[in-house]
């Protein structure tokens, strides 16, 4: 199990659209697993709470998802070591499954696609970015998520 493995195809671009309220940041990653176990993977909690952290010191403690348009999820993330934490929740607005989840949390919105490459399933979320934080430090953060969320789905396809 070589869990050092990083995908090879990551890439962030951002975008600022005309009038737009926020930029939008895009991050990608390829995945080497039949979209099945890449799809149940990004929308099972059981799987979520094990692959939704930006380091090491973080975790995701609880995870729930309703996954149809209208139905809501949650993520609860915290220091390992207790010092902070904080609820990522939000809304679904589209599901087509194996392709696409747009959804809405606050007043931001996010898409996922997954789309088949010669290389595996290309996972590309493209978001709207929010004000505290340093776009470039938005981009790592989910960048790095969906990093470990490759590197968890293809370890698990070679335990399986």
């Amino acid at each position: 199990m070589d869990l050092a493995h990083v995908s090879d195809a990551v890439t962030s671009t951002v975008k600022i659209e005309p009038g737009a309220m926020f930029m939008r940041i895009t991050v990608e990653t390829t995945v080497a697993a039949p979209i099945d176990q890449v799809w149940r993977a990004y929308t099972t909690p059981d799987d979520i709470v094990k692959w939704n952290a930006a380091s090491d010191d973080w975790h995701t403690t609880k995870a729930t998802v309703d996954l149809r348009e209208g139905g809501i999820f949650s993520s609860r993330m915290e220091a390992k070591d207790g010092s902070m934490g904080f609820d990522f929740a939000g809304t679904y607005t589209k599901i087509v499954e194996h392709k696409l989840i747009e959804y809405a949390f606050g007043d931001r919105k996010a898409e996922v696609e997954f789309v088949p490459g010669s290389n595996g399933i290309v996972v590309r979320v493209v978001f709207d970015s929010e004000p505290t934080h340093s776009v470039e430090q938005q981009q790592g953060g989910w960048q790095a998520i969906l990093d470990n969320f490759a590197r968890y789905v293809e370890a698990k396809q070679k335990t399986s």
